[in-house]
C-alpha cells in the first residue's frame, strides 16, 4: 500500500485588522457626536492597524479602513478645536446677559418689597404721602425682617411716600 501522502494546506486568506476596523468606527463615531473621546482612541487605532497591517506580510488587510478612521478622527478633533471656542464665544456673553438681566430683576423685587413696606408704614402710622420713612422704620414690614441688599452692589435711596424707591444701578424699578 501506498501511504498517503499529506494534502499541502491552503493558505489562509488574509483577514481584516480588528483596530483597523475599530479606527473607522470610532472616526464615525466621533463625527455624529463631536466627540475628542472617540476620536483620540481612533486615531490611536488606525495608526496601530497601519503599523500591524505593514509588519503582517500580507496576513492583515484594512489598509483602506485604517486610514478611514484616521481621517475622520482627526476631522473631528479639527471640528472640535474649531467649535469649542466658538460656541464659548457664543454662550459667554449670553450668560452675562443673563446674569445681569437677573440681578437686575431680583433689585426691582427688593425695590417692590421696600415700596410695600413704606405704604404700610405710612398706613399704620398715620404718616402723610411727603413723609421720610427710615431703614429702621421698615424692617419690621420686611421680609425676614432684614433690608434687603442690591445683587449687584448699589444702594437704595428711600425717598418719601409718594415716591418710588431708587437703586443707584438700576433706578426705579419696572
Amino acid at each position: 500500500m501506498n501511504p498517503i501522502p499529506p494534502q499541502p494546506s491552503a493558505p489562509q486568506p488574509p483577514r481584516n485588522s480588528p483596530l483597523a476596523i475599530w479606527s473607522l468606527a470610532l472616526g464615525i463615531l466621533s463625527l455624529t457626536c463631536f466627540s475628542v473621546l472617540t476620536a483620540i482612541p481612533g486615531v490611536i487605532c488606525g495608526h496601530k492597524a497601519r503599523t500591524q497591517i505593514k509588519r503582517s506580510g500580507g496576513a492583515l488587510t484594512g489598509e483602506g479602513l485604517a486610514l478611514g478612521g484616521l481621517i475622520t478622527g482627526y476631522v473631528s478633533i479639527a471640528l472640535t478645536v474649531f467649535m469649542i471656542p466658538l460656541l464659548a464665544a457664543i454662550a459667554i456673553p449670553n450668560f452675562v446677559r443673563a446674569r445681569d438681566s437677573a440681578q437686575r430683576n431680583v433689585c426691582w423685587m427688593n425695590l417692590e418689597q421696600i415700596e410695600n413696606a413704606k405704604q404700610m408704614w405710612a398706613v399704620e402710622n398715620k404718616k402723610s404721602e411727603k413723609d421720610m420713612p427710615s431703614e429702621s422704620d421698615l424692617k419690621t414690614y420686611l421680609k425676614d425682617g432684614q433690608f434687603p441688599p442690591c445683587p449687584k452692589g448699589g444702594t437704595y435711596t428711600l425717598n418719601a411716600v409718594d415716591t418710588r424707591a431708587t437703586c443707584s444701578l438700576h433706578g426705579a424699578g419696572r
